[in-house]
Parts: structure tokens; sequence; C-alpha cells
């Protein structure tokens, strides 16, 4: 008979934990949830006060007699599921299948799966606390009601095993509406004048912008515009009026967020955010790493808070003024966000003295670069600010001004180990601080105008759509990688490289929400809702309350679009192509791998064809046209259209172009050549 029980999510987990406290403690994974709704029916009594209708989820039956096995062979059971919402009410529904009464002192939490932190939270053990327990099941049971409710009108309208969700169909619509804003855009005509200068000795070359008349800015817009300014400088010398030298510090970032993790690992790593949870998730489990064991290598995952502890704060700092030195540390405090919960500390590593390098060896290559990444952010976070010398240099050329500026690098500081990146972030060419005077005047070495266009918006990322999910307050840390992956697997959006492009799928179910659904797909209301979860997990608001408020509105909605849809059928779009069985003209359809072909005489005749994609850039090895395909995944591909008969063997993740044909041609005459010297070198 084991003294204890304690019972996490997964086996490794368990298998961390066992370690540090051995003795008669006996550690078992329920393997996440052990109930939930059942998936046949809404699973929400509407006519009983909106109570959630809890089963056993099928499969688990054995390892639910397993748990009350060892939970009545136990003389005390602790239920160490995740520090969150989401491990709460897994922490509930064990409880509940297991007889542990509510107000038991069961519940046990950890920021990270280390000794101390594992020890000290089974000594301080607490109560189930059902304010997040109901914070959880608020979100459930809204998600529920509007997933089950509005779907069907989907089903009647575009075909069967499409889904609509508060959080998931408002992703959709913002990555609709940028592509929208895309297809609108006009471009602007601008120009900019850039002139090439030397200083009196002749010695250093800079580059001066073009800023504007008698020091007021003068935006360029025409070439005629341009011209004159040309024309008018050619007999000006070019004067410095003004020289502003100062320094400037550059601040590192603040340790991870999810949401920051998440983007970063997107942006320097290429993760997707599904894959960037999986990776942490097993960081924070534990891994067993060479000469420690299992070692949970960070702390929680899922978190808004750049808060750490000042544990980890003293490790930091002994660490960077040993290795870099006393100049190198700053203690630094990051202000938290208004929205952020800060319920976790950041993500950061649990042992500063487990270097990256010192255990790649213990890891896979994707927990090493992630665990890199989180390292790196984290030590950077308490390094000194990087300082650098700058100038400012105000030119004129007559009555009309130009501006240049240069800076210098003096103190690298954080930049010495990390420097984040954001999303479509250009380099920009920087002038060195040059030894100049003012008044001092300088040669002309050439003068160029330059026609630019504004540019459309640009498409989201994944990195870039979490971060406006997280600034428009949509979602929580926990739903962002779930809401994603979830509109990539239901082909509403797809990728194109990183960008996320919405398939005609998707406009089609956006359009229909949004006619129908506005008040409920939108970005203030999904934003308010969150705020009420939040205060219910706050112990603020009854979470019932939330939904009693929400349902009676959103059940006339449906009655009305159900009333209104009745008699509306969508007509399918009619193709050119022929059916090769009855010779109807063929229509568009939609299913599980997107667009196909469709013979509108269904059932009579049931022939299909999928959809043939092709590209102007012929094949590189034979001339044949070049098809788009796609993985299961949905990722593109190219292939020869001859390959279907054996003829060519062309089939590449890249677009063929004359520079792929040229690279392959050069290969081909290397390969040639090695051949010819083989055969010589063997006579």
């Amino acid at each position: 008979m084991a003294d204890r029980l304690i019972i996490v999510e997964s086996p490794a987990k368990a298998n961390t934990i066992k370690k540090f406290l051995g003795g008669s403690t006996k550690v078992v994974a329920s393997m996440g949830h052990i109930r939930n709704l059942p998936k046949s029916k809404l699973g929400v009594n509407v006519e009983n006060d909106f109570e959630p209708e809890y089963i056993n989820i099928k499969g688990k039956g054995d390892l639910i007699k397993s748990l009350k096995k060892d939970a009545k062979s136990a003389k005390k059971v602790y239920l160490a599921t995740d520090p969150d919402r989401e491990g709460e009410a897994i922490a509930w529904h064990l409880a509940y299948v297991l007889g542990i009464p509510e107000d038991t002192v069961c519940r046990v939490t950890f920021n990270e799966i280390t000794k101390n932190a594992v020890q000290q939270g089974v000594k301080n053990p607490r109560r189930i606390d059902l304010n997040l327990v109901n914070a959880q099941q608020a979100r459930r049971v809204l998600d529920r009601i509007v997933g089950y409710k509005m779907s069907p009108v989907l089903w009647k309208k575009v075909k069967r095993g499409l889904s609509a969700g508060r959080v998931q169909s408002v992703a959709v619509k913002l990555i609709v509406d940028r592509e929208e804003e895309i297809e609108k855009f006009v471009p602007q005509e601008y120009w900019n004048i850039y002139a090439m200068l030397q200083d009196k000795k002749g010695k250093n070359s800079f580059e001066a912008k073009f800023y504007g008349k008698n020091s007021k800015k003068v935006e360029l817009t025409s070439e005629s515009q341009v011209n004159k300014i040309l024309e008018d400088i050619k007999k000006e010398k070019f004067i410095i009026k003004d020289i502003k030298r100062s320094e400037k510090k550059r601040v590192a970032a603040p340790p991870f967020t999810t949401s920051t993790m998440q983007q970063e690992a997107s942006r320097k790593l290429g993760f997707t955010l599904k894959k960037t949870m999986s990776v942490a998730q097993g960081l924070y489990e534990g891994v067993d790493i060479q000469g420690h064991g299992t070692v949970g290598l960070i702390t929680y995952m899922r978190t808004d808070s750049t808060r750490i502890s000042e544990i980890a704060r003293v490790a930091s700092k002994e660490h960077i003024e040993k290795k870099y030195g006393k100049d190198y540390y700053e203690n630094r405090y990051y202000k938290k966000s208004a929205d952020a919960q800060d319920a976790h500390e950041a993500i950061r590593p649990t042992y500063v003295e487990l270097e990256p390098s010192e255990i790649k060896d213990s890891l896979t290559r994707d927990q090493f670069k992630l665990y890199q990444l989180i390292y790196n952010r984290f030590i950077a976070s308490q390094m000194s600010a990087a300082v650098y010398d700058t100038m400012a240099i105000d030119i004129n050329a007559g009555e009309y001004n130009f501006k240049a500026n240069g800076q210098k690098l003096k103190f690298k500081g954080f930049m010495t180990l990390y420097v984040e990146t954001k999303d479509n972030e250009e380099e920009e060419e920087e002038n060195k601080i040059l030894d100049l005077e003012e008044n001092e005047e300088l040669k002309t070495e050439k003068i160029d105008a330059k026609q630019s266009f504004t540019e459309p918006p640009a498409r989201y990322t994944e990195a870039s759509l979490v971060k406006a999910l997280e600034e428009k307050d949509i979602g929580r840390p926990s739903t962002y990688s779930p809401t994603i992956t979830t509109i990539l697997e239901r082909r509403y959006i797809e990728k194109d490289k990183k960008q996320l492009v919405p398939t005609e799928l998707g406009k089609i179910v956006n359009s229909l929400l949004m006619e129908n659904f506005s008040d409920v797909i939108n970005v203030d209301f999904t934003a308010k809702i969150e705020n009420e979860f939040d205060n219910v997990a706050e112990g603020k608001e009854e979470w019932k309350n939330i939904i009693r408020n929400f349902y009676g509105p959103f059940e006339e909605t449906i009655k009305r679009v159900e009333k209104e849809l009745e008699h509306v059928k969508l007509e399918d779009e009619v193709s050119d192509v022929k059916c090769d069985k009855c010779g109807r003209l063929m229509v568009y359809k939609y299913g599980r791998y997107g667009k196909f072909l469709a013979c509108p005489g269904y059932p009579e005749c049931k022939n299909t064809k999928p959809i043939v994609e092709m590209i102007e850039e012929k094949c590189p090895k034979c001339g044949g046209n070049v098809l788009i395909k796609k993985s299961r995944r949905g990722k593109k591909f190219y292939v020869c259209e001859n390959s279907a008969k054996g003829e060519c063997d062309y089939i590449s993740w890249n677009k063929p172009s004359v520079e792929n044909k040229n690279v392959e041609d050069t290969e081909k005459k290397k390969t040639r050549k090695r051949q010819t010297i083989s055969k010589k070198t063997k006579k």
C-alpha cells in the first residue's frame, strides 16, 4: 500500500516527479481528461440551467478502474495536474470519479518540475479552486453551444463536417478581412532622393536622404516634382547645418510568454505553433539528461506573465557575472500587460547551470533548438542594455534639406547572446559615425531618385496572427495553438510558404457566418467574453450567468437564420469541364481536401475529378506542363504531367524556374564530367 498517490496528466511528468519523492509514493498518469461532454449530442441540459452532461471518455474504462484501485489503497491522494484552468478542471473531474469530496485538501501545483518545487507543492496542498474550474466550464459550455448550434447551418448550406466556433471563426474572419484589404489595395506612387556625399577631405562617403524644403517635410509623389528638385540642387552646395551627437540604449526583450515564445519559434526556428507547444510540453515534463537523470528543463509553458522568481533572478545574476562580467548584469523587472492573468512565471530554464551546449547530446534536435531559444532569451532579459553612439546630421542644399544618421555599437550588452526578431523586419543600412563638423561643405558623388509604390498589408503568418489575437484579447495562451491548428485542418485557411491564406471554402463559410451571426463572430464580443471568463476565475462572477445572458438572444438568432435559409439553396459554381460519363457540365464542390469537380447529376452519376492546377513554367527536365499538387498535410509540391505516363520523373517542393533549370543543367554537366573522369581513370 502506497502512503501517497499522486496523479498527473502524462507518463513523462510522472517519471520526472517519481524521483523527487521516493519512499512509498506512487505517481500515475490520467492521460489528460477522463471526463468530457459527449460528442454525439449538445451535452448541455438547457432546460436544467445549462448543466453540463459529462460522461467518462470512451476507451478510458480500464484506466479509471486502475486509478480507483490505486486511490483506494493509498492513505492520501494528491491531484497534481497542470497549474492552469484546464489542469484545475482535470483535477476536479478526477476528484469526482474517485469520490474525493470537493472541499478535500488534495490539490498540488508547481510552476516547474524541480525537486524543490515538487516537494514544496506536496507539502502545501490546497482545495480544488472551483473558481478556476468554473471559468473552464464557462468556456467549454459556451463554445459547445456556439459550435453545436451554428455548425448545422453550415452543414445544410455548404457541406457536412464543417464547423464553426466562437474563437476559430473570428480567427478566420481576421485572415479573410486581411485578404480583402490586399485585393482592394490601390498602390500609391512615392519617390525618394538620395545623395551620396563625401567629407571635405574626400576620405569618407555617406548617404543622405531628402527631407523637405525650408525645414518643412515634403512628400514626393510625382516624377515632375522630383525632377524640379534635382534641377534646383544641381547648382547648390551641400553644407552641414547641424550635428546632434548622443547615446542610445537598446533594452533586452522580456522573458517569454506563451505568445512571444510561439512567435519567436515561428520566426527563428520555422516551428508551427502546434510543434512549439508539443516540444515545450516535453521540456517542461522532463527529459533524461546524462548525468542528471530526468529533469524538467523549463517552467510551465502556458503563461501570459513576464514575471520571474527571486531565486531565478539570483541564479541569472551569478551566471551572467561569472560568464560575461559584472558590467553585463542589470537587475530588470518587466511591466506586466493590463490583460495579463499573471498566474505563473514567464517561461524560463529551471536550472541556469544546464546550458544548452552542455546538454545538447541528451536532447532531440527540436528540443535543443527550443531550449536554446528559451534559455538565451531569459539570460539576455537580465543583461545590460546595448549602447550605441549616434549622430543625426541636417544638411542644406540651398533651400532644400537632407538628413543623414549614423550609429556605432559601443557596448554589446545583451546582444552578445540574443536579439529579438520582428515580422517583416528589414535590415536598415546605417552610416557609420564620421568625423564631420557643422558648416562643413560636402562633396557630391552622385544624386539618385527612386520611384516606389506603397504596398498592401502583409498576410498573416502564424506568428503575426498570434500577436493579433493577443492584442485584440481573443483567446488565451492555451487557445492560440489549437485555434490555428483547427482552421488549418478544416481547410478554411492554407499556408503559402509561411503566409496564411483563406481558401474558397474559408471565404464561403466566413461570408455565411458574418451575414447571419455577426453579433457572435466579432472581435469585440469574443474579447468581452474572455474578460468575463477571467472574472469567473477571480470569483467576481457566477459562471452560469454568462451562459444565461448569452443563450436567449443567440437561440433567437439561430431560429431566425434557420427559417430564413430554409428555402435558400446555395448554387454550385458551374465549370467548363464536361462530365466524361454523362456529358453534363461539372460543378465545383468542397471536400475534406479542398475543391474538386463533381457531376451535378448525382446520385445517378457519381463521377468526380480533381482540379488540375498548372503553372506557366515548364518542366526543367522534359519541357512538359508542371502541375501543382498537395501533400496530405496540405503542402504544395510540383510534378511534371508526364510523370503519370512514366515519361518523366520531375518532382519538387520548389517551384521550377529558369534559375532552377540552370542549376540542374550545371549539376548534370558536373555529373557527366565526373563520369568521364571516372572512365578515363579506369582506362
